[in-house]
């Protein structure tokens, strides 16, 4: 596979504080488009089954330029046709009068401005970029391209159709191998990304709420607003369904809340339910409310079955007061589009559990999903991709340490293929569940990484020995070579999972290896976590 090196040098203005109106106003490259742009041509590279690298040239080495084969450079230019502050470096050692006109001739190479033309040296130095890389034998790929801030439509005007130019040219170079095709670009998301599922509730549900509200579900009515800026829901189609409201708009599933049972008791006709009611949304009965929503997790239409004579009477054009809007589910996405081109995988766990109440709880969106039939009819899942918070590291060289109970490990596993994919190792997993043989996920694929040495694997299970064993009780196992990945070679820690005791159990075990291995106090390993925190060297994406 071969290997793009996406090169960005942005220009960060010195900052002062002036009135606003007559500050100076911001010029390409302060904005961090160059930055923006390397990272949309990353995004497209990988799509073409690319190996790609995104990097500030203040973090590239420049001696390894020589051994570069492909190479994107995306520079923003100053006022004044200055390099950028974190490309000055780079741009001395360019520029060394001693380097032989050969230096280069293996790379092939494309650079692209981005700069402003009512400023004298507009993309000067994107210009002499690309006439340096030239005088010391590398290949062009294309003319510079000079994106403008003050042509009409911005440098997209320009960047649009050279990058179309620039991926013809690649390709001719470079043919995608057999049995590979460019991923299409509505399919786009990477490794740390969500996928956002709308559930529905089930058949039998809709029927009941129907039934108690004495509701026909065929009954076809339109929305409109009581007052003129209200604002309709944007997902239910006019003229709309009872049946289609019930079952794909209210959320009759959730515990309620104080606000309902005080709504309830104004329909009430019935002297003990309101009574009732009312206790329930007075300050003084939330202890009872808690008892009897909270703690047994009762949900709406259960709680309507308990007070069947207010329920008859609710006028249907209070519903939408009365019972919130199905709110869709983020589930981490478990897959790599380099891995799996044409499809989204996740990693769910059907939520079902006891309570007092006799009937089990049940998650709305994970038992609607684990129903699902697609060998008895036509399946649709409403369903879209959102960034996630946890970024990798765009250098697929940096060794990661992931850290993944449970299903916490569905976004390391969409990591893992997609490095795996670039053919990079480094990535150490701990994973850890209840028992080996009932929810070790995705074992024979971690075993086979394993054999093939682009897995190192640490697990735990909890449940199989007399003495609970955890993930950070094997981070503190094997200490030593946690801390050689964080000091030695600048390893990323990534953590996703249970946020109840799990987050501070596994902070708690780093602090011990910085200690140990590291020799800090306790003090000072603490600040040392929450540095790498805030370099993002250590992410974490933890839920409840």
């Amino acid at each position: 596979m071969i290997s793009l090196a996406l090169l960005f040098a942005v220009w960060t203005p010195r900052m002062s504080l002036e009135p606003a109106a007559t500050g100076t106003p911001l010029k390409p490259g302060q904005t961090g488009t160059a930055q923006d742009t390397a990272e949309r041509i990353g995004r497209e590279a990988k799509r073409r089954h690319f190996q790609c690298r995104v990097e500030a040239l203040d973090s590239y080495d420049v001696a390894n330029l020589i051994n570069e084969l492909l190479v994107v450079f995306v520079c923003a230019t100053t006022g004044q046709g200055d390099p950028p502050d974190n490309m000055k470096m780079f741009w001395r050692f360019l520029f060394r009068k001693n380097l032989p006109p050969s230096s280069l001739c293996q790379l092939d190479y494309a650079v692209l401005g981005l700069g402003d033309s009512s400023y004298p040296k507009f993309n000067f130095v994107a210009k002499k970029l690309h006439k340096r890389v030239l005088q010391l034998g590398g290949n062009p790929l294309l003319p510079v391209a000079l994106g403008d801030d003050q042509h009409d439509l911005g440098p997209d005007a320009v960047v649009d159709p050279w990058l179309l130019a620039l991926w013809d040219k690649i390709l001719a170079l470079y043919p995608l191998p057999p049995g590979l095709e460019i991923i299409s670009p509505d399919t786009r998301f990477s490794a740390g990304d969500v996928v956002m599922i709308q559930p529905q509730n089930c058949p039998d549900d809709v029927q009941q709420f129907c039934q108690l509200l004495r509701l026909d579900p065929d009954r076809r009515f339109v929305l409109k607003p009581t007052e003129p800026s209200t604002s309709l829901p944007a997902l239910l189609p006019q003229p709309c369904t009872i049946r289609h409201l019930v079952t794909h708009y209210l959320d009759i599933s959730c515990v309620p809340r104080r606000s309902f049972f005080e709504l309830l008791s104004y329909f009430s006709t019935n002297e003990l339910e309101r009574e009732k009611l009312q206790e329930f949304s007075s300050a003084q009965g939330q202890e009872e409310l808690y008892s009897y929503c909270n703690r047994p997790r009762r949900t709406t239409l259960e709680a309507l079955w308990d007070f069947p004579h207010t329920t008859c009477a609710i006028p249907p054009e209070y519903l939408l007061d009365l019972i919130p809007r199905i709110r869709p589910r983020a589930f981490s996405i478990a897959s790599s589009m380099l891995a799996h081109p044409d499809r989204i995988q996740i990693l769910m766990a059907v939520v079902r559990y006891k309570t007092r109440l006799s009937k089990p709880r049940r998650g709305l969106c994970s038992t609607w999903l684990a129903s699902l039939n697609p060998e008895q009819g036509d399946v649709r899942v409403p369903l879209w991709v959102k960034k996630g918070g946890m970024k990798f590291p765009a250098d697929p060289e940096t060794p990661v340490i992931m850290i993944g109970p449970g299903t916490g490990v569905a976004p390391f596993r969409a990591a893992i293929q997609e490095r795996v994919a670039q053919g990079h190792g480094g990535n150490c997993l701990f994973f850890g569940c209840r028992q080996k043989s009932k929810d070790f996920y995705c074992q024979a694929e971690w075993e086979e990484l394993v054999t093939k040495g682009f897995l190192t694997l640490f697990t735990a299970f909890s449940r199989d020995q007399e003495e609970k064993v955890y993930v950070q009780h094997r981070i503190r196992e094997n200490q030593r070579l946690v801390w050689e990945l964080l000091s030695s070679r600048n390893a990323h820690i990534y953590l996703a999972g249970n946020a109840k005791q799990m987050p501070a159990a596994v902070a708690e075990a780093l602090q011990t290896v910085l200690q140990l291995e590291g020799g800090l106090s306790p003090s000072e390993a603490e600040e040392h976590l929450t540095a790498l925190e805030r370099s993002q060297r250590f992410q974490s994406e933890t839920w409840s």
